[in-house]
């Protein structure tokens, strides 16, 4: 029971800095464009490119 006094401030502490880490990529813009990596890979650029 001794071990329970260690581990339960231990997980709220990392969840804690988890829920840190996302509220600080959230802020930073992180997940604001989605679809947009989803869709870029589909899209054929190479028309633009000269041809030799």
């Amino acid at each position: 029971m001794d071990v329970l006094g260690i581990l339960i401030p231990v997980s709220l502490f990392l969840g804690a800095v988890g829920l840190g880490a996302f509220w600080w990529m959230l802020k930073k813009g992180q997940f604001d464009d989605p679809d947009g990596d989803a869709n870029r890979i589909l899209r054929d650029d190479y028309d633009d490119q000269p041809k030799s």
